[in-house]
């Protein structure tokens, strides 16, 4: 029988639905050769990364598997209404369906809801029967051993950069219970993480050199990762992660993950504002540490970027040329700034609701872009956007780049200017396109 997995792209825009496409990509994402991986024998396989590729919607697979996120689910649901109109069976999972199950039921003939590793063979025992349900779920949370290495034999690299990064996962779920993160829900509440040696065994078995560790927190534990960094030295990798600021403090880890091949680390400063971080329930962010964080960082030579979210109550009009000023007086080499969003189950998303104060329930996060979804309370929705729009214009012009970065003599130098002209070509474009971003 012939399987179609099938990764949608989003659409380009509100008012382009087109397919967002790219020629190539710089990382190889885990969704699609993973669960190849989880699929029995028996079934003829076929990958589609949907911003590398286009669907055939003529061909005729026996089953039609479709992985969203809420940012892809519009046009997730009209590759499934496509398929399913010649007959062809669909379907769904992914963090999306977790939290709009019943929509997704609408466009497909089956949703899986939570981890796939449990749902996912029965999914398709049923669909080669014929006798598929509803709703799958996965009722418990996943134990780590003995996961499948992902089916990479299925992926066709000349749609991939030369010095491409491969995603790997050594943990899931989240510690910390920030109060705008809907994650620790669809990946499970409770933290969990690979054996050290089964991680080393996919690294080396599939040869790769350049790791993007894809964990909602890298280091979660931090005795399990010290035990893994350890492990990846004789490897000679170089490898980025998402870790919490805490970790910048703790010098014996920062110089082991520097021996082991740190390349890149994102954090999550999240604000420069103390009541601001305790309406997010980030505790462990401490603003009197963050100078120090981006000193332990700098002097190691490790290149990193730090995360903000803006809109919180606690926030007035002066948040953002304040946050400005202390990327640019702290030379912090990449930042991202985002707008806040009350996406379904997360404690931010009730209270807003309670409140009266979503904008948009339908659309939270459908388009990409920088939109807000909620009325702030002391300015308009549009000034948020504006202000968000012209701290990229501001921190990513010329001369903050060459303020803030100097002129590329290491490695992590160059990874830093790399980031900087990417996120600087993403704001160039027409407004519509910054828009997308």
């Amino acid at each position: 029988m012939k399987l179609l997995i099938i990764q949608p792209s989003s659409y380009q825009s509100k008012h382009d639905l087109e397919p967002y496409k790219t020629r190539k990509r710089n990382v190889v994402g885990l969704t699609l050769p993973y669960l190849a991986a989880l699929t029995p024998k028996g079934w003829n396989i076929e990958l589609i990364d949907q911003q590398l590729q286009d669907i055939d919607f003529q061909s005729r697979p026996d089953l039609v598997a479709i992985t969203t996120w809420t940012i892809n689910s519009l046009s997730a649901y009209e590759i499934a209404d496509r398929f399913k109109a010649r007959g062809i069976p669909v379907i769904m999972g992914g963090p999306h369906t977790y939290f709009f199950a019943e929509e997704a039921a609408k466009h497909c003939d089956a949703v899986g809801i939570g981890e796939g590793e449990k749902i996912w063979p029965k999914m398709l025992e049923d669909a080669s029967r014929g006798h598929l349900q509803t709703f799958y779920h996965a009722e418990k949370s996943l134990d780590l051993k003995n996961l499948p290495f992902p089916r990479y034999d299925l992926m066709d690299f000349n749609k991939y950069s030369h010095f491409r990064t491969f995603a790997i996962q050594s943990s899931r779920g989240c510690p910390f219970r920030c109060d705008f993160c809907s994650e620790r829900y669809f990946l499970g509440k409770k933290y969990r993480y690979r054996p050290v040696a089964e991680v080393i065994e996919e690294l080396k078995y599939n040869g790769v050199k350049n790791i993007l560790f894809a964990d909602s927190t890298f280091a979660g534990k931090r005795s399990h990762t010290m035990e893994l960094l350890e492990a990846l030295i004789p490897l000679n990798v170089r490898w980025s992660a998402l870790w919490s600021s805490n970790l910048c403090r703790d010098q014996h880890f920062l110089d082991l993950a520097k021996r082991s091949g740190l390349l890149h680390v994102n954090i999550g400063l999240e604000s420069i504002n103390r009541q601001t971080l305790d309406g997010m329930n980030k505790k462990i962010n401490k603003i009197n540490y963050y100078k120090e964080i981006v000193s332990n960082l700098r002097k190691r030579g490790i290149s990193y970027s730090v995360n903000f979210v803006f809109g919180y109550d606690t926030e007035d009009e002066s948040i953002y040329d304040k946050t400005i000023a202390f990327l640019r007086q702290n030379k912090v080499p990449a930042a991202y700034f985002n707008i806040l969003t009350p996406h379904k189950g997360t404690p931010l998303y009730d209270r807003l609701q309670k409140e009266g104060r979503i904008i948009d329930h339908d659309n939270i996060g459908r388009w990409p872009g920088l939109l807000c979804y909620f009325k702030p309370t002391n300015y308009t929705p549009m000034t948020l956007e504006n202000n968000i729009k012209r701290m990229y214009r501001e921190f990513y012009s010329f001369r903050s780049i060459i303020d803030r970065l100097g002129f590329p003599i290491r490695e992590a130098d160059i990874a830093s200017w790399i980031i900087n002209f990417s996120q600087r070509k993403m704001f160039r474009s027409d407004s519509e396109n910054f828009d997308q971003y």
